[in-house]
């Protein structure tokens, strides 16, 4: 027998199909309604999209009522309704460069050619928002609703800042439709959730909500006091004055009026331009002011967009293009708290796991217990979580709509959870509690031996973060191999063999679940199943080994001192020459040092006052560990004196540390960060943060080539091809 059907249709197919319709009609009154959204935008398009190819493969069940044929939502109670002068329709969507291709094969199809240029502009994550201008003067505000009807918020969209109460210039439409998106930029978004859990009120769950919740304010008083912005980017109805033929003249016209308009956007002709511009955002999206989550693709011409007209409920002429989502909604499990290598102690996030920009998280740092306040999340919630590319993992803020009674509050231990030693403030003021036992507490040790491996230290890959665990951890009877950083260099196979320890996270020092038995996981790294010595052990020791003979701010930065990081190690080795040296230096000398200053000679001084400190330095020199570079060679040219370098990303003749050695024997220094005083960055593949200070700066930035420039001709020759991103 076949599957059972209903009019041609499976049954299954139509009991799904109206399960759908109705978690995709729940969520849209949620989002677009009472402003407290459920689901993250990845689920519902995932319902959304299933309804589509559902009424793909059935087309009977594509009829007027079905969520797929309308636009947002219905307009709530609470505001007067009226009626859009034109209708405002929704975006079709893309989701990756198949899905642009068919559309713009699809438009020059219905077009008889190809129906370009076409403009492409950031997707703001807003709230779509009609303003109607009569005369010159703003008559009317309103919410999209459902394209056809909308909530009158005439008096809230006078308080929004930057939109005119009257436009200015001589050739204004006696009447004219605006249409743009109104928003909260995502520095205030981050500001005014403080202020709501302050003030006792539940926090937004992320800035479009809270446009929406401000936009839609009974008080406009209420509304006046919020960071709302806008920007327009289309238009409903023009008339009575000269029209535009084109989208983009479209902008100029409108900014001419005085209404605020984007200059992030461009007009391009070829579907390879459009992606090209796609990807420029995808790793540039959080460079706006406000959230993206996408692209909107469009054809420029207008009278092209007319011949290509709209389907129900969105317009052919253009789509909008959706990054793959960077904020979900899961639930919060528990608060737990992690030691790091200073003792400061962190409160973690345990979620059910989910995935998230291409990865699958289940932990997220909330950095300290004021923060946990200010975001308002308790134990329990469902929370929004944001992962932007490579960021690290962040509770933005919870889903109070879901709550049900059962969530708690987190309250900080009083003491650390891997020693037992209380609590404390490091000084008055401070916002982090640390354990103040930094030589005996077994996290403190862990996360300075995993820090003392690191490439930019004593560069040991054989030690990693499980390594690092089962040297200070191991399971009981096994006793810790390495107490303090002074036995890591006294290591022997027969130490390491019988070790077995936890596994934990590397981002928060907490133990790793084993999923398949709910325990925690454990390994016997340094061992094989027969009792010898793995490649691990052997690795370990050969590195160990080999790491004796590092230069030595490489040592000095693998010693966990404050404040001592690479660039500040290399000044100082650079200097002084000898561990000795830099020991018995008084903190006069050490200030006098460019770059160390007297902050920093005291901590330095501090440091090396503590017994055990001065003992890891000992037991090291024995082991024959290096603590003195050579002489310092005669200078050369100092062609680079006086001038601060950044390296960053990664170069194809150079690692960053020789890079960083030959600006330093030309009398540059090298700096670990972008400042106003940095003179050049160079920037190789992959560049992150540090290329995006420089731009936002005005620093000059050299590639390679112009690194090469520099270095073979000098500064003068660099800065003619260097590129200064305010002269662009």
């Amino acid at each position: 027998m076949g599957e059972p059907s209903a009019g041609g249709v499976p049954v299954a197919a139509l009991k799904r199909h109206a399960e759908l319709a109705e978690l995709v009609e729940e969520a849209r009154w949620r989002y677009y309604v009472l402003d407290q959204p459920t689901v993250s935008d990845a689920e519902f398009d995932g319902w959304f999209n299933e309804l589509l190819a559902l009424e793909k493969a059935h087309p009977s069940l594509q009829t007027p009522d079905s969520p797929t044929q309308k636009v947002g939502a219905p307009v709530s109670g609470d505001f007067a309704k009226v009626q859009h002068l034109a209708r405002m329709e929704s975006l079709d969507n893309a989701f990756d460069a198949d899905d642009m291709a068919a559309w713009q094969a699809r438009a020059a199809r219905l077009a008889e050619g190809d129906p370009g240029p076409y403009l492409v502009e950031l997707k703001i994550d807003g709230l779509a928002v009609a303003l109607v201008y009569r005369d010159g003067k703003l008559e009317r505000g309103a919410t999209r609703g459902d394209g056809r009807t909308g909530d009158d918020v005439t008096p809230n969209v006078r308080t929004i800042k930057g939109v005119p109460h009257r436009l200015r210039g001589d050739d204004v439409p006696s009447l004219v439709e605006v249409r743009g998106e109104v928003y909260i930029p995502v520095d205030d978004f981050t500001k005014l959730n403080e202020q709501l859990v302050e003030q006792g009120k539940a926090p937004f769950a992320n800035p479009r909500n809270s446009a929406a919740g401000t936009l839609r304010q009974k008080d406009p008083r209420i509304t006046a006091q919020r960071p709302l912005r806008m920007i327009v980017h289309g238009v409903g109805v023009w008339e009575g004055a000269t029209a535009p033929r084109a989208q983009s003249e479209v902008y100029d016209r409108l900014g001419e009026f005085g209404l605020p308009v984007s200059d992030l956007y461009k007009v391009v002709g070829s579907l390879d331009e459009i992606n090209e511009f796609i990807e420029h955002y995808r790793v540039h999206r959080h460079d706006p002011p406000y959230e993206i989550d996408g692209v909107v693709v469009k054809v420029d011409d207008f009278r092209t967009q007319r011949e290509l007209g709209s389907t129900s409920r969105a317009p052919r002429w253009a789509i909008a293009y959706k990054y793959p989502p960077e904020e979900v909604n899961t639930k919060l499990l528990d608060i737990q708290v992690g030691v790091g290598r200073t003792g400061r102690v962190t409160p973690f996030a345990v979620m059910e796991p989910v995935v998230v920009a291409g990865s699958t998280v289940e932990r997220a740092t909330l950095h300290n217990a004021a923060i946990v306040v200010k975001k308002g999340v308790l134990i329990g919630d469902m929370v929004v979580l944001r992962k932007a590319g490579d960021v690290i993992p962040e509770i933005v803020g919870p889903v109070v709509a879901m709550r049900d009674g059962s969530e708690r509050e987190f309250v900080m231990p009083t003491h650390c959870p891997e020693c037992g030693t209380e609590l404390a403030y490091e000084k008055e003021g401070d916002a982090d509690l640390r354990c103040p036992n930094a030589r005996g507490c077994p996290a403190q040790i862990r996360e300075r031996i995993y820090f003392a491996a690191r490439r930019t230290a004593l560069d040991i890959t054989g030690l990693g973060y499980v390594a690092a665990t089962a040297l200070t951890q191991p399971l009981p009877p096994q006793q810790p191999a390495v107490r303090t950083e002074a036995d890591l260099f006294d290591l022997t196979l027969e130490q390491l063999i019988p070790i077995k320890s936890v596994v934990r996270d590397k981002d928060t020092g907490l133990p790793k679940i084993d999923p398949r038995t709910g325990e925690e996981k454990v390994v016997s790294f340094f061992s094989n199943v027969n009792g010898q010595a793995s490649q691990n052990a052997l690795t370990l020791l050969q590195e160990l080994e080999e790491a004796k003979q590092r230069p030595l701010w490489q040592v000095l930065v693998a010693l966990s001192i404050r404040h001592i990081g690479p660039p500040t190690a290399r000044v100082l080795a650079g200097q002084m020459r000898s561990m000795d040296a830099i020991m018995n230096a008084s903190e006069e000398e050490l200030a006098a040092v460019e770059g160390i200053g007297p902050r920093v000679a005291a901590t330095i001084r501090e440091w090396f006052a503590v017994d055990w400190h001065r003992e890891i330095i000992e037991r090291w020199r024995a082991a024959g560990v290096r603590m003195a570079d050579e002489p310092a060679p005669e200078k050369g040219p100092q062609t680079l004196q006086g001038l601060t370098f950044v390296v960053t990303g990664t170069l194809d003749g150079f690692t960053r540390d020789s890079a960083a050695e030959v600006l330093t024997s030309r009398g540059g220094k090298v700096a670990g960060s972008v400042s106003k005083k940095t003179s050049f960055v160079v920037v190789g593949e992959n560049a992150g943060s540090k290329y995006d200070k420089a731009v936002s700066l005005g620093v000059p930035i050299l590639d390679e080539q112009g690194f090469r420039v520099l270095l073979e001709d000098g500064p003068e020759a660099a800065s003619a091809v260097a590129v200064t991103p305010d002269k662009e």
